[in-house]
């Protein structure tokens, strides 16, 4: 018997305990500078732009579609019954970002991408305490040079 798997994917369900909000936090931060990118192009697009912004809506809808999976796999995998006790939000929280970067996917409302980033930041900023690790807010040093949770981590 011949197997032909095309495709495999998954954080790692071993589990590793190797999760890291940052990265939906830089999807997010993507989305945002999607938005702005498409909504700088003129109404009357010539080829090129045509061109460019299918471009964009493709990495928006997929950078947006990442928030989701990287969301889901962190809360999924990761919050247990002592962490959800702490923080009995963290369930409306998840679906709130999930119907968040579905907005995000279906238009180009900048409003909804800084919605997106301000949940997930929350999450961070959940998750980072689940680990007794204190968090600053910065904001990102490049476009769309917006506010993202971090962790502050010992320097020793």
């Amino acid at each position: 018997m011949k197997l032909n798997i095309s495709a495999v994917q998954a954080h790692c369900d071993i589990p590793c305990k190797i999760y890291d909000p940052s990265t939906a936090q830089y999807a997010a931060l993507s989305v945002i500078r999607l938005l702005d990118l498409i909504n700088e192009l003129p109404e009357a697009l010539n080829t090129a732009q045509q061109a460019q912004l299918t471009r964009l809506v493709d990495q928006k809808e997929t950078h947006s579609a990442e928030v989701k999976q990287l969301i889901n796999t962190i809360w999924g995998d990761y919050f247990k019954q002592p962490q959800i006790t702490a923080f009995p939000e963290i369930h409306e929280l998840v679906h709130s970002v999930m119907q968040q970067a579905s907005k995000c996917k279906q238009g180009i409302n900048r409003d909804d991408g800084e919605q997106l980033l301000i949940s997930v930041n929350r999450f961070a900023d959940i998750f980072w305490q689940t680990k007794g690790i204190s968090t600053k807010t910065m904001v990102a040093p490049y476009p769309p040079a917006l506010p993202i949770v971090q962790p502050v981590l010992d320097e020793a």
